[in-house]
């Protein structure tokens, strides 16, 4: 799917690398850089690929995913906010099925940064009674990619930046930095640890309480390892749906578990407080790192 983005008809030429293009109903945001390509949806502020020329994609998405407005993309980086999970209707919040504005852009020849803001508006205010800012700020190159979301508001609320990453087989990856105790989500909450790396066997959906602030997926087959610094976060949730789950999900091919895996930066446990005078920050860096 990813590499079909960059074959869409250009909608407005923004500048030498940064085009608009249209994926059925969404508005895409297509960066065709000398040494990198990505793309993000406007509905999300989603990053939904990113990939160093002469590298394998670093981000997944699904095949099947549909772009419709008011759906959900099924890979990339969405942003779950104001809450995480099913702690309110939509699951994992209303900001990534919402319509962001393209805010500002600048390309080098090294890099392209571009912003995106989310404002209240009567869709979220009849969600969630709260005003708020959010700015997602990307910065891009052939060497990282950095995405950073600044909340703005007088509210408690909870994040995730729901990374999914390509790998070239799930269950031949570990990955670590995770910590020891995690929230295990399959088996009904239960308080779980590990000592060792952890690796994807049938379904996974844990959240870390007590990781380190760089996480690292080690893709042997690929010769790749990702480097995921997080920051803002006072969790890390690994996921992936495995074989019975994969087959339900209508967004996801059957087999679509074995090429990718979830490290996210989540704020769940230990909630944002925030304030207009004292906004709260979580961003996430990866760079990958090739044999």
């Amino acid at each position: 799917m990813s590499s079909s983005l960059f074959e869409l008809p250009t909608v407005e030429t923004l500048s030498s690398s940064i085009s608009l293009r249209q994926q059925d109903e969404l508005k895409l945001v297509v960066i065709d850089h000398p040494t990198f390509r990505a793309a993000f949806s406007l509905q999300g502020g989603q990053l939904i690929a990113w990939q160093p020329l002469e590298q394998a994609p670093v981000i997944w998405l699904s095949d099947n995913s549909a772009f419709t407005q008011g759906k959900a993309i099924r890979g990339g980086v969405p942003i779950c906010w104001p809450w995480f999970g099913p702690a309110g209707k939509p699951s994992h919040g209303f900001a990534r099925t919402a319509e962001w504005a393209l805010a500002t852009y600048e390309e080098s020849a090294q890099q392209v940064t571009l912003s995106m803001v989310l404002q209240q508006s009567a869709e979220t205010l009849a969600l969630w009674p709260h005003d708020f800012t959010l700015t997602m700020l990307a910065t891009l190159s052939a060497d990282s990619c950095e995405l950073q979301l600044k909340i703005i508001g007088d509210f408690s609320s909870t994040a995730a930046l729901h990374s999914y990453f390509h790998v070239a087989q799930s269950e031949k990856v570990s990955v670590s930095g995770l910590g020891e105790t995690f929230i295990d989500k399959v088996k009904d909450n239960a308080l779980c640890s590990q000592s060792e790396q952890q690796t994807y066997h049938g379904e996974v959906d844990r959240i870390f309480t007590d990781p380190a602030v760089e996480s690292v997926i080690d893709d042997p087959i690929l010769g790749r390892k990702l480097l995921i610094a997080h920051k803002g976060n006072s969790d890390v949730v690994t996921w992936n749906p495995g074989a019975d789950l994969s087959t339900s999900m209508v967004d996801m091919c059957n087999d679509g578990y074995k090429t990718m895996v979830c490290v996210e930066t989540a704020r769940i446990h230990q909630p944002f407080i925030t304030t207009k005078a004292e906004p709260a920050e979580i961003s996430v860096r990866i760079t990958p790192l090739t044999r």
